[in-house]
């Protein structure tokens, strides 16, 4: 991972003859070109994009096609609880592991090579560069999802169309819902970078991320209803997922609650590596 510092200069001090050392000006927006360069020039950066796309894109497609083809002999029962935005949208649930372990990677990566020695000696005072991560890895990520989550949405609504059983963009809630998908996508990437930068450890945030969001509901659904009905809304997988849905079911969180709680966890888990940023040693 390569990584930009800013210039050492030297002069000579009249006086005494010595030689003294002294930093350029360091600014906010100095770490944030640092942190684009960084993750710009990892290869890994764009190959966990693409997928993420792809994914989002491509699974939507498929669930899209694979229901225009079983809907004649689908059940009236099935029919009837028919969601379309929600088959065109059925790919973000697999862009989430593609984007959340770039999350990961941005920060853990740095503590696994050993370069974040050279970051923190360019940054001494440590939160700028955190700062600078969620920011440029918050607008790479919203340039990359917000286009998947349309094509998905429009490519699987126009595949949905041979069956006329699609949902205009037009809908009440529906424009809401596509871009709470993007936004979905992009709360993921910095909830697991968040989760590195607390580990420090690739593999121990990877593993840490996939229990939370995938191992940890599965877990949840096998306790008792009444316990399970209370506790699942508010899962961070669930709280995001309402994120990309219409109005409020039962048992599931409105698309505005569920954005609260989701970002909720994000700002904890970013607080907290801002805590043990400051007070670890790098």
């Amino acid at each position: 991972m390569s990584t930009s510092a800013p210039a050492i200069k030297t002069r000579a001090t009249p006086q005494k003859g010595r030689v003294t050392q002294f930093r350029g000006r360091l600014t906010q927006a100095g770490v944030f070109r640092s942190e684009w360069t960084k993750l710009y020039s990892l290869r890994s950066t764009r190959y966990a994009l693409l997928a993420t796309a792809v994914m989002t894109i491509g699974f939507g497609i498929i669930a899209s096609a694979v229901t225009v083809s079983r809907w004649a002999s689908m059940s009236a029962a099935d029919k009837a609880s028919f969601d379309p935005l929600n088959t065109s949208l059925l790919g973000v649930r697999f862009g989430v592991l593609a984007i959340g372990v770039l999350g990961v990677l941005l920060i853990a990566g740095e503590y696994s090579t050993g370069m974040v020695r050279s970051t923190m000696t360019a940054v001494p005072k440590r939160l700028p560069v955190l700062w600078g991560k969620t920011g440029v890895y918050a607008l790479v990520a919203l340039v990359i999802t917000v286009p998947a989550a349309l094509i998905a949405f429009f490519a699987g609504q126009a595949i949905l169309s041979g069956q006329n059983i699609q949902i205009a963009f037009s809908h009440a809630g529906v424009p809401g819902a596509v871009l709470g998908a993007a936004g979905y996508l992009t709360l993921v990437g910095l909830f697991a970078m968040g989760l590195g930068a607390v580990m420090r450890n690739t593999a121990a945030g990877i593993a840490t991320f996939a229990g939370i969001m995938f191992v940890v509901p599965p877990l949840i659904s096998i306790l008792p209803s009444s316990i399970a009905n209370s506790i699942d809304p508010y899962l961070p997988s669930n709280a995001g997922e309402a994120m990309m849905r219409i109005g409020h079911q039962a048992n599931t969180l409105s698309p505005a609650a569920g954005f609260a709680v989701f970002a909720g966890y994000v700002v904890v888990v970013i607080a907290a590596a801002a805590v043990l940023l400051v007070r670890r040693d790098v």
